[in-house]
C-alpha cells in the first residue's frame, strides 16, 4: 500500500458517484481483483459488466499485443483490417436481416447513433423508452434513460417518453402482482399518442432491464412493442449491452425471443474490458441512411486495437462453448441463490437468464418494502469478506444486487461467492437488529 496514491486519489481526482479512494486496485485476472492490500476480491460484476471472458483472458491479451504491433489507431476514414474480419465475425452471429456494424467506444455512443439514424430515416424525433432503462449518459441516450438520476443537469433532449416498465413484482401503474398482462404498455403507448406532436421515430428497450432492477418482461412482450412501433412508424431498438455475447445463454436476447428489432447496439460484452461498442443494422436500412448523408465521426471509430479483441471475445466464446455454460453456471448458480432465499424472508424475489440475475431484498414479503440499508450493509460486508457485489437502491425501484460474473467463473468461485454472501447477509441482519434494540 502507497500512502501517497491514496492521499492522490482522495485529492486528485473527480468523484463520479461510486468511485471508493479508501483503497486502491493493482491487477485483475479471471474472477479475481486484487487491491493495494494484497486482498484477493471475487469479483462478482465482471468489472463493469464488461470482462465477459473474465479479466486479462489470454485470448484478448494475444489480441491486444498483437495489433499494437500492427496498428492501434488510424484516421477515422481508414478502414482496418481487424475491423472488418469482427464485422465479418459478427455478421455469422446475428439474426438475419441484422447485418451491418459501426465499431465506436461505448453504449453511450452506439445508442446515439441508433438513434440518430432513425430519425434520419423517419423524419421524425420521438422517442419511446421504458421506466427503469439505462441507455447512457451522452445527450439523446441520458435522455432515454429513466434509471438514473435525471436532476441537476438542465433539459434533455426533447422529445422523449417514458412508458411503465413490465416490473410485475412493483407494478409501476399498481396493476399487477407478480404476473405481468401489459397493462403497463397500453397505458404508456395511450399517454404518447395523447401527448404526442406526430413526429415518431424510435422505441428503445433493453431486452432484460439491468440497471432498473434485472426486470424481465413477460413471454409476448417484445413481440407486442414491435407491432405497437411498426404501426407508428416507429424503428424498434435493441440495447444488448448486458444481454448481448452469451450473458444470458444465447447470442442475443433478440435470438431467444424470436424478435429481430431495426436496429440493434451492442458494447460492454464485446470488448471484453476494453471500450468497443457497435451499431448493427440492415442492408435497407444503412443504405437509407447513407443515401440521406448519414455522419458519425468520432475520434475512435473503428480503431482495430478494440476490434482486435472484440473478434477474440466471440472466438473465444466459440471455442470454449460459453455459451452453454453460461447457461448451466447461471442454473447452478440460480439453485444456490434459491437456497438462500429459503433461509433469508428479506430475499423477496430472484429474476434474470442466465449469468446476468438479480436479487431483491425486501423488509417483507408481503409489503415488498425495499429495505435499502440491508442492501447496503451487506454490500460493504461482502467487499470486507472478499466479494465485490454491485447494489442498484431507489426508494421507488428497490435493493436489487445485480449478479454477473465472467462467463469463464468457475462451480468452485460462485460456490466461495454465495457463501460470502450468505455469511455477509446473515451479519448484517445481525447488525440491523442489535441496532434496532
Amino acid at each position: 500500500m502507497d500512502p501517497e496514491l491514496r492521499d492522490a486519489a482522495r485529492d486528485l481526482l473527480i468523484r463520479y458517484g461510486q468511485g471508493e479512494t479508501e483503497r486502491l486496485f493493482v491487477s485483475s485476472k479471471g474472477t479475481v481483483v486484487r487491491d493495494d492490500e494484497g486482498r484477493e476480491i471475487l469479483d462478482f460484476t465482471s468489472g463493469q459488466m464488461c470482462a465477459t471472458l473474465g479479466h486479462s483472458h489470454p485470448a484478448i491479451v494475444k489480441a491486444i499485443r498483437e495489433s499494437s504491433e500492427d496498428a492501434i489507431h488510424l484516421f477515422s476514414g481508414m478502414i482496418p483490417e481487424q475491423v472488418v474480419r469482427l464485422a465479418k465475425k459478427l455478421g455469422e452471429w446475428l439474426p438475419a436481416p441484422l447485418k451491418r456494424s459501426m465499431f465506436v467506444n461505448t453504449g453511450s455512443e452506439s445508442n446515439e447513433i441508433a438513434l440518430r439514424m432513425a430519425k434520419m430515416i423517419t423524419g421524425g424525433y420521438e422517442v419511446i423508452a421504458l421506466g427503469g432503462s439505462w441507455h447512457g449518459v451522452t445527450g439523446q441516450s441520458a435522455a432515454a434513460s429513466f434509471a438514473s438520476e435525471r436532476r441537476g443537469y438542465g433539459p434533455k433532449v426533447p422529445g422523449v417518453s417514458v412508458i411503465p416498465e413490465p416490473y410485475s413484482y412493483r407494478c409501476p401503474i399498481r396493476h399487477c402482482r407478480d404476473k405481468c398482462d401489459m397493462s403497463c404498455m397500453k397505458v404508456g403507448l395511450d399517454l404518447f399518442d395523447m401527448a404526442s406532436e406526430g413526429a415518431p421515430a424510435a422505441v428503445i428497450a433493453e431486452p432484460i432491464l439491468s440497471a432498473g432492477g434485472v426486470i424481465v418482461p413477460p413471454d409476448g412482450y417484445f413481440q407486442t412493442l414491435q407491432k405497437e412501433a411498426k404501426s407508428r412508424g416507429m424503428m424498434l431498438i435493441f440495447d444488448e449491452a448486458q444481454t448481448a455475447f452469451g450473458r444470458i445463454g444465447e447470442k442475443f436476447a433478440a435470438t431467444g425471443l424470436g424478435v429481430t428489432p431495426d436496429i440493434m447496439s451492442v458494447s460492454k460484452t464485446l470488448g471484453g474490458g476494453l471500450p468497443l461498442a457497435a451499431t448493427i443494422t440492415t442492408d435497407e436500412i444503412e443504405e437509407q441512411a447513407h443515401s440521406r448523408g448519414f455522419s458519425y465521426y468520432t475520434s475512435h471509430v473503428s480503431d482495430p486495437l478494440p476490434a482486435a479483441a472484440g473478434l477474440a471475445v466471440l472466438e473465444t466464446i466459440e471455442k470454449e462453448n460459453l455459451l452453454k455454460r453460461a447457461k448451466e453456471l447461471g442454473a447452478h448458480l440460480r439453485g444456490s441463490l434459491d437456497a438462500l432465499q429459503q433461509r433469508y424472508e428479506v430475499i423477496g424475489e430472484i429474476r434474470g437468464q442466465g449469468l446476468l440475475l438479480g436479487i431483491d431484498l425486501v423488509k417483507d414479503r408481503e409489503s415488498r418494502e425495499p429495505h435499502l440499508d440491508l442492501g447496503d450493509l451487506t454490500t460493504r460486508r461482502c467487499m470486507e469478506l472478499g466479494l465485490s457485489m454491485n447494489i442498484k437502491r431507489r426508494p421507488e425501484r428497490g435493493a436489487v444486487w445485480r449478479i454477473a460474473p465472467p462467463l469463464t467463473v468457475t462451480v468452485d468461485e460462485l460456490d466461495r461467492g454465495t457463501d460470502i454472501l450468505d455469511q455477509a447477509l446473515r451479519e448484517s441482519l445481525d447488525e440491523l437488529s442489535r441496532r434496532a434494540s
